[in-house]
């Protein structure tokens, strides 16, 4: 799993949604598994 300027891809994604959240349709916190899943 290669990291993104020493994030984990989760991290990178969390990182672009607070710089320009229009990108996204959805808030990516909510993205994550939970753990009953």
């Amino acid at each position: 799993l290669k990291t993104l300027r020493g994030l984990t891809p989760y991290e990178f994604i969390c990182q672009q949604w607070e710089k320009e959240p229009s990108r996204f349709i959805h808030n990516p916190h909510h993205q994550i598994p939970g753990p009953n899943t």
